[in-house]
């Protein structure tokens, strides 16, 4: 079983797995769907995705334009703080942030719904994550906007941070969203 405990912007979840621990070890299941549709998360997620990275590296801001993505995430291994900005503009929170440190020793995930663009920061030396999402990736709909964005304000627990090339040159949060 799973509970899901609602976050600072409306729709995102933090999801608690329950976890079966015995003199073998331990077993979760990480996804059932009827028990996310109880939860309240009734998209089909189509594409599994894994990334591992190193402490210090930042992935992101990125999401899916039209038709959108959402994202259920987990950590395999490691730590992260993993951040979200509403990009939904007729939201009541749009451009806000927020985020979540979410770690391998902890059976939990974290619900992203469409709408959001989403990245992360590893805390830990390394982090394997896992995250489910509900559109197949289309390269052609991928956007971006600078993790440091001043309009967001994002407040990043690296100082100095490990990015790819397509994020050191991400446009802003104006330019992509508008």
């Amino acid at each position: 079983m799973a509970t899901a405990l609602p976050l600072e912007i409306s729709d995102v979840l933090h999801i608690q797995l329950k976890t079966f621990v015995d003199e073998r070890g331990s077993f979760m299941e990480m996804y059932r769907k009827p028990l996310y549709e109880e939860l309240g998360i009734s998209c089909s997620f189509v594409q599994d995705n894994y990334s591992f990275s190193k402490k210090g590296t930042i992935r992101g801001m990125h999401f899916q334009s039209d038709p959108g993505q959402a994202k259920l995430i987990s950590v395999i291994s490691g730590t992260i703080y993993d951040v979200y900005v509403d990009i939904r503009p007729a939201s009541s929170t749009f451009g806000r942030w927020g985020a979540k440190e979410l770690d391998s020793s902890q059976p939990e995930q974290l619900f992203i719904p469409e709408g959001f663009a989403h990245g992360f920061a590893v805390l830990s030396d390394t982090a394997h994550v896992l995250y489910k999402v509900s559109t197949i990736f289309n390269p052609e709909m991928e956007k971006t906007f600078r993790f440091d964005d001043p309009t967001v304000g994002i407040e990043w627990p690296v100082d100095t941070p490990i990015l790819s090339k397509r994020d050191q040159n991400a446009p802003s949060f104006q330019e992509v969203i508008g």
